[in-house]
């Protein structure tokens, strides 16, 4: 879990840096507004994010065969947090802090919010159930006791 858990904060600084580098080159060099440097910005650190996660931090044997499913539930969480991420840095900006600032704030608390959402729904591993029994199988089963009587014959 650790090993796991360190490998995602790599990745989650690679997504940060590259993400906070184009938001710059965007927002402070072309002279975009916040809101669309933010989204361009998101989406480029994405990319770099999924291709680490996917094959270094939550990768498995079934990688490769679940990049479909595994992709979309990505893509539905990364719309969600590119709406809160931007929520985030739009609105301190509106309080006064800088942007550059407020990519900070956002990214500690996607730090354990993605953690969790990966580990549990997009990347989560499928387990191989085992042979399907009706539930009412197990409650119904008996034990069987076996006594052995012993001949005590002198």
């Amino acid at each position: 879990q650790l090993k796991q858990f360190v490998e995602y904060s790599i990745t989650g600084g690679a997504w940060f840096w590259s993400g906070y580098a184009m938001f710059a080159l965007l927002y402070s060099g072309l002279k975009w507004g916040i809101i669309p440097s933010k989204i361009i910005a998101y989406i480029f650190g994405l990319t770099v994010n999924f291709i680490l996660e996917r094959f270094w931090v939550f990768r498995d044997k079934n990688a490769r065969k679940q990049i479909e499913s595994v992709t979309i539930r990505y893509v539905l969480l990364s719309i969600l947090n590119l709406g809160i991420d931007t929520a985030i840095v739009w609105a301190l900006s509106k309080v006064g802090i800088s942007p550059y600032i407020g990519q900070f704030v956002s990214a500690g608390f996607f730090t354990l919010w993605n953690y969790v959402w990966y580990k549990l729904w997009v990347f989560a591993k499928k387990t191989t159930p085992g042979p399907k029994r009706p539930a009412a199988h197990n409650l119904h089963r008996t034990k069987t006791v076996r006594y052995s009587v012993r001949s005590t014959k002198k």
